[in-house]
């Protein structure tokens, strides 16, 4: 246990240090919110209805924007041989990793999404709501992308093949995401079927995920 939490213990620090993967995720996600309503209008209601979904999606980029330095400074520098060869299994590793990266962009960029609605005219009464379904869901997507980084760690180009390995895998998480949210738009009642379901995903992302990464680093590593 002292292992692990050393592991995402240092990967914060790093991250913290270096700035980039917060930096970069939430300058994009900054970006998108700003951006949306200044090309669709001063349509406020229109501006109501796409917030959820547009909170969602920015939120899914900005975490595939910083996946592939999940594991790339370690592979570059050797340290991910040496915490192969360490006693912790190295699919505990790649939890770890990934629990770095989550803490570091996931996890902010979920908390920070509701207040930053206001800028999409998101309605108050949803705002918990789709601060719970984000933290939930947020997690399963950084699994999922420190799955595609494993799978794409030391090649060309990377952060675009983890895009085309990832995205159909983020394509549920997103629906049933906005639906916990956009279920509830008349109040603030969460819509437990849609919520129990993205639990779901997340649950299996959390078991799946390390063991893929796992399988995928080995294979690089030989």
């Amino acid at each position: 246990m002292r292992s692990f939490l050393a592991i995402v213990g240092r990967d914060v620090r790093l991250g913290l240090r270096a700035g980039g993967n917060i930096g970069a995720a939430v300058g994009f996600f900054l970006t998108v919110v700003v951006l949306l309503p200044i090309g669709i209008g001063p349509d406020m209601a229109l501006l109501q209805r796409i917030a959820p979904g547009a909170l969602w999606i920015a939120l899914l980029l900005s975490i595939l924007l910083s996946a592939d330095r999940i594991y790339t400074q370690d592979f570059e520098d050797g340290s991910l041989e040496v915490l192969m060869t360490g006693p912790l299994p190295l699919e505990l590793v790649a939890l770890a990793k990934t629990l770095a990266h989550w803490l570091l962009a996931g996890l902010p960029l979920a908390v920070l999404a509701p207040a930053l609605g206001f800028l999409l005219n998101l309605d108050v009464a949803v705002a918990p709501t789709l601060l719970l379904a984000m933290v939930t869901g947020s997690l399963a997507l950084s699994l999922l992308a420190g799955m595609g980084a494993a799978i794409t760690v030391g090649l060309r180009k990377g952060g675009l093949l983890i895009s085309l390995l990832i995205l159909p895998l983020y394509i549920p998480l997103l629906i049933f995401g906005v639906s916990v949210t956009t279920g509830g738009m008349g109040g603030p009642d969460i819509t437990w079927p849609s919520y129990l379901i993205l639990l779901a995903i997340v649950l299996l992302a959390l078991v799946v995920s390390p063991l893929a990464s796992a399988a995928a680093l080995r294979a690089h590593l030989r």
